[in-house]
């Protein structure tokens, strides 16, 4: 069974530091997000690779095709059919968009997808692709687990549905004013530090206006997303999966890697120090992009939002958020 470690978070809440974190260690492979969604990526011929290479031009990729070619699969960064989202039936799409939502609900979305001949059809093909891409990287890097920062609940359940994976699942939780910020402004608080880098992770510039929100919707989003972690973690036995703190992951790096390591089964004193030292080949966020090494931990929140934002946000998601240990004060 192929190994693969999952992080599921709500989006901005530190995935992609986190899984090029996990990555430092010798055993561990992360590419970033394996579903690979074409729509984030926006004009692929100008699309980065972490390793500074545009991606249709990156030598680790070329490999990659060349293995899911061994293993039966045409491939094509830009069009991967990893995703279960992205399924070929518009009605399926439909159904699969919604956030998880607890048993009862995805019990009615399952008899509603198997109602589709399409869907039927296609949802084997995606599991047999999610495994050959999963193992072409463990053949290519030699790593004995890799890692999937894809975050939502719903690709989630359908991969812990997949025989042929060996899954541990890491549940990253971030303060959600912090989270609900990069959502209000995502090119500024949740992207490449060069403005010129930025662009949803494309690396090509742009101040993603029309991705911005209001808090409300900001923190019912961050709320959403958590909700639907807790939703689908019921389920999973408790050996199966850890929780961990973006400011712990921030503040107390060393202690919070090794105890991930532990739980990944792998020797945490063999981890590279310097992450930005070890070859990368990372989709997804648009910090993959920055050269800097140095942690620190993002609360740039506390003097951006103004008073009547965190009102709102308390009114949204502060119940959650306190329950998950962040104070009214932000301590």
């Amino acid at each position: 069974m192929v190994k693969l470690a999952y992080i599921l978070a709500a989006s901005h809440s530190g995935s992609t530091l986190l899984s090029m974190l996990l990555g430092s260690h010798p055993w561990i492979a992360t590419v970033g997000e394996l579903k690979l969604p074409a729509s984030a990526m926006g004009e692929i011929s100008r699309y980065r690779c972490s390793c500074g290479e545009f991606i249709r031009e990156c030598q680790f990729w070329h490999e990659v095709k060349e293995g899911m070619a061994a293993r039966g699969f045409e491939f094509d960064i830009a069009d991967a059919g990893t995703d279960y989202q992205a399924a070929k039936s518009r009605y399926a799409r439909r159904l699969l968009g919604p956030l998880h939502r607890g048993k009862f609900l995805e019990s009615l979305r399952g008899v509603a997808l198997g109602i589709c001949p399409t869907w039927r059809r296609q949802l084997p093909e995606i599991q047999g692709r999610n495994v050959a891409l999963i193992s072409t990287i463990a053949e290519i890097t030699g790593a004995k687990v890799v890692t999937d920062s894809s975050k939502t609940a719903v690709r989630l359940k359908y991969l812990l549905r997949n025989p042929e994976l060996d899954i541990k699942v890491v549940r990253l939780i971030r303060d959600g004013r912090g989270v609900a910020l990069t959502y209000m402004d995502p090119a500024g608080f949740a992207d490449a530090r060069d403005p010129d880098l930025r662009g949803g992770g494309g690396g090509s510039g742009g101040q993603r206006e029309h991705k911005r929100l209001a808090m409300a919707q900001a923190a019912h989003q961050w709320r959403r997303c958590n909700e639907e972690a807790e939703h689908v973690l019921r389920r999973l036995d408790k050996l199966r999966w850890i929780d961990v703190r973006y400011e712990d992951l921030c503040k107390d790096t060393e202690n919070t890697l090794g105890r991930l390591f532990e739980f990944l089964g792998l020797d945490p004193n063999k981890r590279v120090h310097d992450f930005r030292a070890v070859e990368h080949h990372v989709v997804g966020n648009g910090m993959r992009l920055d050269t800097t090494s140095r942690i620190s931990l993002d609360e740039r929140w506390r003097s951006v939002l103004t008073e009547e934002e965190l009102r709102v946000f308390d009114r949204e998601a502060g119940e959650m958020n306190r329950r998950y240990g962040y104070s009214v004060s932000g301590t």
